[in-house]
């Protein structure tokens, strides 16, 4: 008897969200069915590689790194190499240099780093900006460089819970960018955090959840498991306080744990530190898109290539 596949039930959408503008802006979200679940129903937007740049050169970059920013004196010229890499779709800019304990840039001179970038690009690559990781001068750069960038349909990461009503008046509402609410591996502080952006008045279709990131097995199940909850509920439960896509910011993770970082003088049976760390880049970003994770951002190009390879295959 053949076997005859049922109907899958209708369900709940996650957003659709636009990032850039023009023929290259990519579009985030938007499936009503598990990841890589094709057979069920269309899926519009495969899973979108993101490239991680700092305003400043990375520290003790390895070979597959520092080629490619080779000659590049400036965040400019550096995000114009990232966006020509083949399979990513967009840039992520981060403002490694704002931080206070380190060089302490200021808001304006971020802003205008952004501007250059921004320009650069030429709309080749939509823009993602990330700070410095501390949540009051990321606030503060974070409102200069929306004011810059306005009109260019930008992603601010992240809103948290510490500076998020700065993050989502200014960014979100003042200047009409999107925002990334930030939790800790928690489905109930993600919806919460949702909640109170939305409340503020900016639009949940504006809005990309970053749910958190480790590199794997660094208490990573709880990332996996935190993706699934979030996106059970958005599509079986229709709860639209978790239909947002998710973006997972996997290098700032997977290239600090010791298995990236560890010299091979002092751990000579683990092998290359460049392959090490490109392993871990790629079975990071390989778990959380399987899990359900729409928009990763690694470093290496040897990891893009990778992921990339793998997202198109099974779309």
């Amino acid at each position: 008897m053949p076997f005859k596949k049922p109907a899958p039930k209708p369900g709940a959408a996650i957003n659709e969200v636009v990032l850039g503008t023009g023929e290259n802006a990519v579009k985030l979200g938007g499936e009503s069915v598990l990841p890589f679940y094709g057979f069920d129903a269309e899926i519009a937007n495969t899973t979108k590689i993101g490239i991680e740049v700092a305003d400043v050169e990375f520290e003790d970059a390895v070979p597959g790194i520092a080629v490619l920013y080779a000659g590049a004196t400036n965040a400019a010229e550096r995000v114009v190499r990232a966006a020509g890499v083949p399979g990513v779709d967009f840039v992520c800019l981060r403002f490694e240099s704002a931080d206070p304990s380190g060089a302490d840039t200021s808001a304006e001179d971020c802003a205008a780093v952004a501007k250059s970038a921004f320009d650069a690009l030429a709309g080749a690559k939509p823009l993602v900006i990330l700070g410095s990781k501390n949540n009051e001068k990321d606030a503060q750069i974070f409102d200069k460089i929306a004011a810059a960038l306005q009109g260019g349909n930008v992603l601010f990461v992240s809103a948290k819970e510490e500076n998020y009503k700065t993050v989502a008046a200014s960014a979100g509402l003042a200047y009409g960018q999107k925002i990334s609410p930030e939790s800790a591996v928690d489905i109930n502080l993600a919806k919460q955090l949702n909640v109170l952006i939305t409340q503020m008045g900016v639009d949940a279709k504006n809005l990309v959840m970053n749910v958190g990131s480790a590199a794997a097995g660094y208490g990573f199940e709880y990332v996996i498991s935190t993706i699934d909850r979030i996106k059970g509920a958005a599509m079986s439960q229709n709860d639209a306080t978790l239909s947002m896509p998710i973006f997972t910011p996997i290098s700032t993770e997977t290239w600090a744990v010791k298995e990236s970082t560890a010299s091979e003088a002092d751990m000579p049976d683990w092998g290359s530190v460049e392959d090490r760390g490109v392993s871990m880049e790629i079975q990071t970003a390989v778990a959380v898109i399987a899990s359900g994770s729409n928009a990763v951002m690694l470093r290496h190009p040897a990891s893009i290539a990778a992921v990339s390879k793998l997202v198109n295959a099974l779309a």
